[in-house]
């Protein structure tokens, strides 16, 4: 696949002198569900924003479908359509006038079938006669995905597209997402929740004060940084892990009756043979024993922790 959006030594430096942007490069392909993931202030928004034109960067350069967002800011810009995380909608506008307005700004001409279509396909149709103010949170996150998508762009932002919505109604804007992607749009989302970066991405990139810690697909990434967790069930609880244990890491549970040990899939030795002869010869009885891979968030907190870190030895 092509790369439709190519980022390159992106630097934000905000007035109180706080670099949001730190020599960012980042490059997204053409039909792919990128999730950017990332604490609280890491640069998430800023990114986007900055790549919609709506802040302005110190440094780097920005080209969207080949075109430079500053040189040929009109191109550029009506390729992209962003869905911020405020509900600021037109209170007393109905959906079917608020998205056609909204196709209208970008200068393109009427297209009721399209619009019709867009609506239907956001379970928007039945009620595009409703005043937006009579709509509910979920409900108005579809309009502003309608209005997003009102010009035909082929790269959709989505900054924290369920934040407030109920798990039922976040499912449901996955499969949105999914259906979109099916049409060839692009499609880079911001989220807090892991679950959702695990069940729609395609590629994972995690950032942190400013910089892109690391871009990988999401099977990849799991795979190669995962760790499985071996959960040993003891027949009775003891009272704390024996002292020839404590080179294994193991961590106990309130009961007192099940160890956790972690280990990497990639070495060479797991040790797990090793634990388990140095358990039996403490005369410890197993009831149970159970392995877990390790999720995506599980590795996005490893991956912070390591970069916040590095910044403290710098």
């Amino acid at each position: 696949m092509r790369e439709i959006l190519k980022i390159n030594n992106l630097t934000k430096i905000y007035k109180n002198k706080l670099k949001a942007l730190d020599h960012l490069t980042l490059n997204i392909l053409e039909g792919e569900i990128f999730a950017l993931l990332g604490p609280n202030g890491a640069g998430k928004s800023t990114l986007i924003n900055t790549i919609c034109g709506i802040l302005n960067f110190d440094q780097g350069n920005i080209t969207v479908n080949k075109f430079d967002i500053m040189k040929n800011y009109r191109q550029a810009r009506s390729i992209i359509g962003i869905v911020p995380q405020e509900l600021n909608l037109e209170a007393f506008e109905t959906i079917w006038d608020n998205v056609n307005y909204s196709r209208g700004l970008y200068g393109k001409s009427p297209n009721y079938e399209y619009i019709e279509k867009l609506l239907k396909d956001l379970s928007l149709w039945e009620k595009k006669d409703n005043k937006l103010r009579e709509l509910s949170g979920g409900m108005k996150r579809r309009v502003l995905i309608a209005k997003a998508l009102s010009h035909e762009p082929k790269i959709l932002f989505l900054d924290e597209p369920t934040a407030s919505v109920d798990v039922e109604l976040r499912k449901d804007m996955w499969e949105v997402i999914k259906r979109l992607k099916n049409k060839g749009v692009t499609i880079i989302l911001t989220t807090h929740y892991i679950d959702e970066a695990e069940e729609i991405a395609d590629r994972v990139g995690i950032i942190n004060n400013g910089k892109i810690i690391l871009v990988d697909e999401k099977e990849s990434l799991i795979k190669k940084l995962g760790q499985k967790i071996l959960k040993i069930e003891l027949a009775k609880p003891i009272k704390e892990i024996p002292k020839k244990l404590t080179s294994f890491n193991l961590k106990i549970n309130t009961e007192k009756d099940t160890l956790t040990y972690i280990y990497d899939t990639k070495g060479r030795n797991t040790g797990i043979t090793s634990l388990l002869s140095e358990i039996k010869s403490e005369g410890l009885q197993l009831k149970d024993l159970s392995t877990e891979q390790s999720s995506l968030e599980s590795i996005f907190l490893n991956l912070v922790k390591e970069s916040e870190n590095e910044l403290v030895r710098s």
